[in-house]
């Protein structure tokens, strides 16, 4: 009798260990399928595709646990992906490749915005046109911003200098107020964002940087090299389903994209007409020459090769890198992508 019940003990103790076994997979599979992703900004129009995905519930259906957190601003996106903070940043690329340059080990999966959309934005009404016209004219820029390094080859591109131009420096807070107050002949800034804030109250048109030679890669989704070995499965899944979610909204769903963008921040009580104002400004710079018959997400090797070019000269990455550095397209399944893309 004491045999048999020792028996069973052992018995029962294997076959417990033999669960637990089966379970232990299980948690980290769950682990290694939740990501943490951080915005550039916040909850602006150009992002609703992502938050369509998740609203859809496209993240759960691939066995994604994912959380979206709002930023402020490209440059601490980047910063905190890259201590490991968040898993997944979407900001503006070219801040990804001053950090990468400077040792920090981020890489770029999707590109969104392939073409650059920082400019010098003016009234409409405005006779400046190119860099040219810009001379004598008082404009607003940030210290530290993206447009910053690259205001000297924009105005070269003119064949003026920084003394042939009023600079005011501001706030990165302050730029739209300041645009706004009529006192200024233009503001550096982000095309897709900034001009449907303008819009009503003193209407411009944007001067880009990318039509006088800077094409400088905008928004996109980056992670680390760290975290594509741990995660990249993940990663794979997460960037995949962005991109199908563009092609969907491309598709004639921009309204529904931003209705799930206002039902997913609902307390931050978004403007509709502005969210829908800034994703339909996006679309102009989701294509370049040389992306014009790739998917979205889908990254080209002569872009980036032009723009490490262009940064080089401006001196914020160091000489001698290659585009390959920058950036990867592995993370990009097209058949994922498409079965979002053809909901």
């Amino acid at each position: 009798m004491g045999v048999s019940k020792t028996l069973s003990a052992i018995i029962f103790a294997v076959a417990a260990v033999g669960l637990m076994s089966v379970g232990a997979p299980a948690r980290a599979a769950d682990d290694a399928h939740k990501l943490s992703v951080r915005l550039d900004w916040i909850p602006s129009g150009y992002q609703a595709p992502i938050f369509l995905a998740a609203d859809k519930g496209w993240f759960k259906e691939a066995g994604l646990d994912v959380t979206i957190a709002d930023g402020n601003g490209s440059a601490t996106t980047v910063q905190l992906v890259g201590a490991g903070q968040f898993d997944i940043g979407h900001a503006a690329l070219s801040n990804m490749a001053f950090a990468r340059s400077k040792g920090m080990p981020v890489i770029s999966i999707a590109g969104i915005f392939r073409k650059g959309d920082t400019a010098l934005l003016v009234p409409q009404d405005s006779p400046i046109r190119t860099p040219k016209e810009g001379k004598g004219k008082t404009v607003v820029s940030t210290p530290g911003s993206l447009e910053t390094p690259f205001l000297d080859p924009f105005l070269a591109a003119g064949g003026l200098t920084r003394s042939d131009v009023k600079l005011i420096y501001v706030d990165a807070s302050a730029k739209i107020s300041t645009y706004l107050q009529g006192k200024v002949d233009g503001v550096f800034s982000s095309t897709a964002y900034t001009l449907p804030l303008v819009a009503t109250r003193r209407p411009a048109r944007a001067i880009l940087f990318a039509d006088f030679g800077l094409n400088l890669p905008g928004f996109g989704l980056f992670t680390t090299e760290s975290l594509l070995k741990s995660k990249g499965d993940a990663v794979r899944k997460f960037a995949s389903i962005v991109a199908g979610s563009w092609a969907y909204v491309l598709k004639g769903h921009e309204k529904e994209a931003v209705a799930a963008e206002l039902h997913q921040r609902e307390q931050a009580r978004l403007n509709p007409e502005l969210l829908l104002g800034q994703l339909k400004d996006s679309l102009p710079f989701l294509y370049t020459d040389a992306t014009r018959k790739e998917p979205i997400g889908i990254q080209s090797e002569a872009d980036w090769k032009a723009a490490i070019a262009v940064m080089e000269q401006a001196k914020v990455v160091a000489p001698g890198t290659k585009a390959q550095d920058y950036f990867t397209n592995r993370y990009i399944d097209p058949k994922l992508m498409t079965t979002i893309a053809d909901r």
